[in-house]
């Protein structure tokens, strides 16, 4: 399973990038979300269940898609 690097620069599968800050756990539940900034716009701030920033796009839905990750890294250590 692939890990989150922390600082690290993402690209999402429809093409725009991202930030990781951080890795959180939920008080209640213990499940780990990512906390993430876009790069463009506002720059807001987001939260996505660990698990699903790290799966992999569904081509059923997306079936012209090449990039196979979610969220790719793309700061050369991938």
């Amino acid at each position: 399973m692939r890990k989150i690097v922390k600082g690290g620069l993402y690209r999402h599968f429809k093409g725009m990038y991202y930030y990781v800050l951080d890795v959180a756990t939920h008080s209640e539940t213990s499940e780990q979300f990512v906390v993430y900034q876009k790069l463009y716009d506002q720059r807001d701030l987001y939260v996505r269940p660990l698990d699903m920033f790290l799966s992999d796009v569904d081509q059923e839905k997306y079936p012209d898609v090449e990039q196979k990750e979610r969220f790719k890294l793309m700061s050369g250590r991938d």
